[in-house]
């Protein structure tokens, strides 16, 4: 019986080591970095970024502007006039933030932006590392740059050099 045991474990440990080396290693960093297009991409969305966020800052300074006023003027005006003012501070706050949130929120102009700049690439770069993977019977990926905890790979594993230049045919 113990003998039966051992027998299983050493087939157990067995199998698990023969497919544990069926992986390989690519930093897909380095893989998006030496895309040109992407690159671009990347410019173009901070170009953008930047031309939204200064439109954003607009929008916030005249809220601020606007409260301001109201505060120096606040000792001279009616009760209903004050309430109009602070009325008027929540309504363009509220408006900025919206128009900041149409920008830069989970469904904004940027993201959009991103996706239809980015996604395309990502789904070539994914898709030439499915195929070089089974084309060589690789069964698992393991992504290096997105994995900070990986402490030691062997240069072997390591695919990157080999995915760029699958990308590039």
């Amino acid at each position: 019986m113990k003998k039966m045991i051992i027998a299983l474990m050493a087939l157990v440990m067995s199998v698990g080591v023969a497919s544990a080396q069926n992986y390989m290693v690519v930093d897909s960093e380095k893989v998006f970095k030496s895309i040109e297009a992407y690159n671009d991409a990347l410019e173009d969305i901070e170009a953008l970024a930047t031309q939204y966020q200064d439109a954003v800052d607009k929008k916030f300074a005249e809220v601020e502007n606007l409260y301001n006023s109201y505060m120096q003027q606040r000792s001279s005006l009616s009760i209903s006039a004050q309430q109009q003012y602070e009325q008027r501070i929540l309504q363009k706050e509220a408006e900025a933030t919206e128009y900041q949130e149409s920008l830069f929120g989970t469904d904004g102009k940027l993201m959009n932006k991103r996706l239809e700049l980015i996604q395309p690439i990502q789904q070539r770069v994914f898709s030439t590392i499915e195929s070089f993977s089974k084309q060589y019977g690789y069964d698992l990926v393991i992504d290096i740059s997105a994995n900070p905890t990986i402490l030691y790979y062997s240069s072997k594993v390591d695919f990157t050099e080999r995915i760029i230049e699958a990308l590039k045919k």
